[in-house]
């Protein structure tokens, strides 16, 4: 099972660890694109503070992210699992797995990432500031710019395994999985039900869609679930209370459409 998340917008502070070694982190397929867009972000920030405030979106009251994206060759590394943070971060509460669950974890789960590219949650970074939205001047919008990276290095990471996609959009354009890949991909949108004056009403809501995403995940990992494929995802996600309904795609090639129903958090 590999399991694709959005990173966090917020990140814990750097550690105390050793400085970044691009080289040593997962997927090392992905090393010459990550050097380069690490190369520009750090010229970039360390040179024009008011272009890198522009460039990268940033109020007043993080301008202070500048500083930080400009000293990331030097700076303190940590797990990614521990530079993310949020509502799914929060609820997937990976330091609370136990050891096998731990385990799975770092096998399975895949972060995105505007900087990076995607990392494992062992990988270690330090914390950065770069969506996957931004344009950077050289390389230009980085949903584009990864998407040849990605299409080399992620099918050899996906094998023959279930492909769990739970990105937000921006994320999902750096890779969409193809072919034979495709056909073992299932994407999730959690839907919160309302009854109002006797009807149903069902609507995205951004908070339950993290937070629900998350526990999913928590709840696969801590049972030891790694299901072979989406029709087998779809049991093992009802075999552990969730209500979801499916949509299998009307030919090969494609994704399978989950939608989660959750009525509270």
């Amino acid at each position: 099972m590999l399991v694709l998340l959005p990173p966090s917008e917020g990140k814990a502070a750097g550690g105390a660890g050793a400085p970044l070694s691009v080289e040593a982190l997962s997927l090392p397929g992905l090393a010459p694109a990550r050097a380069a867009v690490l190369a520009e972000l750090v010229d970039l920030c360390a040179a024009d503070e008011t272009k890198a405030q522009e460039v990268l979106g940033l109020s007043e009251g993080l301008k202070g992210e500048i500083a930080k994206n400009a000293g990331l060759r030097t700076a303190g590394t940590r797990p990614a699992g521990e530079i993310y943070t949020g509502v799914l971060y929060d609820a997937l509460g990976l330091a609370t797995l136990d050891a096998p669950a731990r385990k799975l974890a770092e096998r399975s789960l895949l972060v995105f990432s505007g900087l990076w590219g995607a990392v494992r949650i062992g990988d270690r970074i330090p914390s950065y500031r770069c969506s996957m939205g931004v344009r950077l001047p050289g390389l230009g919008a980085l949903g584009a710019y990864w998407r040849a990276p990605m299409a080399e290095v992620l099918p050899a990471a996906a094998g023959d395994s279930l492909v769990l996609d739970l990105r937000s959009a921006a994320y999902a354009t750096a890779w969409r999985p193809k072919g034979e890949v495709a056909g073992r991909t299932a994407t999730v949108r959690v839907l919160q039900s309302k009854t109002v004056a006797g009807v149903e009403k069902r609507s995205v809501v951004s908070h339950f869609n993290k937070a629900t995403k998350g526990r999913l995940v928590r709840d696969l990992l801590t049972a030891g679930l790694t299901p072979a494929g989406p029709a087998e995802l779809v049991d093992a996600l009802r075999g552990l209370g969730y209500a979801v309904e499916a949509q299998a795609p009307a030919k090969g090639g494609k994704a399978w459409a989950l939608d989660v129903i959750v009525t509270e958090l």
